[in-house]
């Protein structure tokens, strides 16, 4: 099984199902990579159902598998919802058939990592398409592709001269789409707009300007530093229900919240060891997404903290012995507008040594409403190899 899960209604039943990847000779359903016309083992895309884990459908698919990441159909007007880098194919499947819907060879040099950014329609053809980002040692560059069909638009830019670590893709207030990336010298947006004009000259057209953010730019470049920092290493999007949400900055010395509209610095959390990727969740009742951080205090020993996402103050927090191959934090959405967290880890009470922490771990959840008590659950799994809350 490789590292990739998605949670999807595969089934239009209301009820969330659960995509996920694995490399095998044959699936489920009869189905072999030899009767596909495949190398054997080859990779299978499933969907189980949500309900009872009956396999829903499955597709074989030429390995080795790269990246795949769903969710795309809100953008892409219900045409298809995953797509998948594997072999030197993309492929884009149906979220409810597991059909192909396209296949494409991979763009020619071009490496590329997930995130996928949805994009607005640029060729016409009232679908809205897609961007790929690959980043090497001599620079970044990105290519749009069809969403209807795959085939890539305009010719390849180069984002950057330098390594990005990371790129996300930012609406602001204004309608104007900014992609961002993460350089070794902190957060910079630039202007999809400027991107479309470079791939294929009037593409840009229909594509709204943001004169907030490029009063900002570099007259060079076209960059609007977000946040400038020697030492960011994650960057997130505080919730993806928002037009201009706002982000969230993981650095060496410190967590930190800018405004998705105006890039103005909300607040600052002092701390120079974050353990996993922090999440997000609701602890108080102010209707802002607050955040759940992993931090190393020493000792194989973690404190998992809730901050206040409207101050950054700390609402709860515990200490609790950390264990190798823990998932990250994770939060679900209740109806009585809290959320329930959920961690991994031991309680230090439990346990003198560091040893067996792996076999002992346990997983917790806290209810706001019940903050004082933790619900514990010693079931234990060997290897977790990805998990989605």
């Amino acid at each position: 099984t490789y590292d990739f899960l998605a949670i999807e209604d595969a089934s239009k039943d209301k009820v969330m199902d659960v995509m996920f990847v694995l490399r095998n000779t044959e699936g489920s359903q009869n189905n072999t990579c030899a009767n596909a016309g495949l190398p054997s083992p080859c990779v299978f895309v499933l969907a189980v159902d949500g309900t009872d884990g009956e396999t829903l459908w499955e597709r074989p698919l030429d390995p080795e598998f790269h990246w795949a990441q769903c969710g795309l159909d809100k953008e892409t007007s219900g045409t298809w919802d995953c797509l998948l880098s594997h072999s030197d194919q993309l492929t884009a499947v149906d979220k409810y058939t597991g059909d192909v819907r396209w296949q494409q060879p991979q763009p020619p040099g071009l490496l590329s990592t997930v995130p996928v950014l949805s994009v607005p329609d640029l060729d016409g053809d009232k679908i809205s398409d897609v961007a790929l980002v690959s980043s090497g040692n001599t620079q970044t560059q990105l290519v749009f592709l069809s969403g209807k069909t795959g085939v890539q638009i305009g010719s390849t830019v180069a984002l950057d001269s330098t390594e990005t670590a990371n790129h996300l893709l930012h609406r602001t207030t204004e309608g104007s789409h900014y992609v961002l990336l993460q350089k070794d010298t902190g957060l910079y947006g630039l202007a999809l707009w400027r991107i479309a004009a470079k791939a294929k000259a009037g593409m840009e057209v229909g594509l709204k300007k943001d004169k907030h953010w490029e009063k900002n730019a570099s007259a060079t470049s076209g960059l609007v530093p977000v946040y400038e920092s020697d030492s960011v290493k994650q960057v997130l999007r505080t919730g993806e229900t928002d037009d201009s949400p706002n982000l969230l900055l993981v650095t060496g010395k410190e967590v930190a919240s800018v405004d998705g509209k105006n890039l103005q610095l909300l607040w600052r959390f002092n701390t120079s060891s974050v353990l996993s990727e922090p999440s997000f969740g609701h602890f108080n009742k102010d209707g802002l997404l607050d955040v759940m951080v992993e931090e190393d205090v020493g000792n194989y020993t973690k404190r998992v903290i809730i901050l206040d996402g409207k101050s950054g103050g700390v609402l709860w927090e515990v200490n609790l012995l950390a264990s190798p191959n823990s998932p990250r934090p994770a939060s679900i959405h209740t109806t009585n507008s809290f959320s329930i967290f959920v961690f991994w880890g031991k309680m230090p009470s439990e346990t003198n040594s560091s040893e067996s922490l792996t076999s002992d771990r346990r997983s917790y959840m806290l209810h706001p409403l019940y903050s004082k008590v933790l619900l514990e659950s010693t079931s234990s799994m060997d290897h977790i190899i990805t998990f989605k809350g």
